[in-house]
């Protein structure tokens, strides 16, 4: 066999890229023509879906099925109950997964699944509606559905013909539609989708300050007149070493904070200093604050702009009730 030469393998390299452009053609062009494919059953499924009592559950079989798991996973994770159901353990006893006021979506470009054929109907005795993903409207389980989302006939864009490609693209952008313009018409807010992402990225930084700050015998607290030694014991002694001290007034109010680099810029400034003198003396008085209450992702932005490591957390009185350190933040990968 001949060595290939360097043109051979520039041409060979081109010959793969021009095939995965085609590949992306294809697709983009099947998903873009869904937008004409819109239309009142589509409207219809939404209605479907937000009215549904029970739970979206959602089948499909072989490639479509991961699709269908897919659609389901961004239908749980926006604030619509659902799971998905393999069709074959369905019928295998899993079908008492399903119960009236139940919507079945049912994912199959050729709408003849052998295994789909035979659920759609127990399903319809059971008590379920079934909404249809499929690109054969006529299929069986387009006739035997109560509302038919159409992928429309797709061509695949693998070199047979055969393995899906195209079809798989299409059934996963017209369920990411439906289960968005059911978001959008349900409550659910920034707030609600962290909930159910508190590991995300997103998730962490909709946490409330008061899911992530130091409290009760991690709070270092210390008498306002107390000798500035006091302050540094609490420094050092309270759980977690949080290099900072709350000060508070005879009621419990926050009056000022002293922390660690408050230390160092005294100790350079000044070369020593008197630990018996107030706390009061030497430290940061009317601190930036946060709320209980307030989003993590706010409160990280003051200790940003501020250049502080630590914030006192207070209620709507002005008691600290927490304290949140930027090593806190670091921890949770905020």
């Amino acid at each position: 066999m001949p060595e290939r030469t360097d043109s051979d393998e520039a041409a060979l390299r081109e010959a793969r890229l021009e095939r995965a452009r085609e590949v992306i053609r294809l697709e983009a062009r099947t998903i873009a023509g869904l937008e004409g494919l819109l239309g009142e059953s589509f409207a219809e499924a939404v209605g479907r879906v937000l009215a549904c009592t029970g739970t979206v559950v959602v089948t499909g079989m072989g490639k479509a099925g991961l699709i269908g798991a897919k659609v389901s996973a961004t239908l749980a994770s926006t604030g619509t109950d659902s799971i998905f159901l393999h069709p074959a353990e369905a019928l295998h006893g899993d079908l008492g997964r399903l119960r009236r006021g139940d919507v079945l979506l049912a994912i199959s470009n050729s709408g003849e699944s052998q295994e789909i054929k035979v659920l759609i109907p127990v399903a319809r005795k059971i008590g379920a509606e079934v909404v249809a993903l499929t690109g054969q409207p006529d299929s069986t389980l387009g006739r035997l559905a109560d509302c038919v989302l159409d992928i429309g006939r797709v061509d695949e864009a693998c070199p047979m013909g055969l393995a899906p490609t195209a079809s798989t693209s299409a059934m996963l952008a017209l369920g990411d539609a439906l289960a968005m313009a059911v978001l959008a018409e349900r409550d659910f807010g920034r707030e609600d989708y962290a909930l159910y992402h508190p590991a995300g990225a997103l998730g962490r930084k909709l946490l409330r300050v008061s899911e992530v700050m130091r409290r009760d015998a991690e709070l270092p607290l210390v008498a306002s007149g107390a000798p500035l030694s006091d302050a540094l014991r609490v420094m050092g002694s309270t759980p977690g070493k949080p290099g900072a001290a709350l000060v508070v007034d005879a009621a419990g109010l926050l009056v000022g904070i002293f922390t660690d680099g408050d230390l160092r810029r005294l100790l350079s400034e000044r070369g020593q200093l008197r630990s018996e003198d107030p706390v009061d003396g030497f430290m940061s008085r009317s601190p930036r604050c946060a709320r209980p209450e307030q989003l993590v992702e706010e409160a990280e932005r003051t200790l940003r702009e501020r250049r502080v490591d630590q914030v006192p957390v207070v209620d709507a009185e002005g008691r600290p009730v927490g304290l949140l350190d930027v090593q806190d933040l670091l921890d949770a990968r905020l």
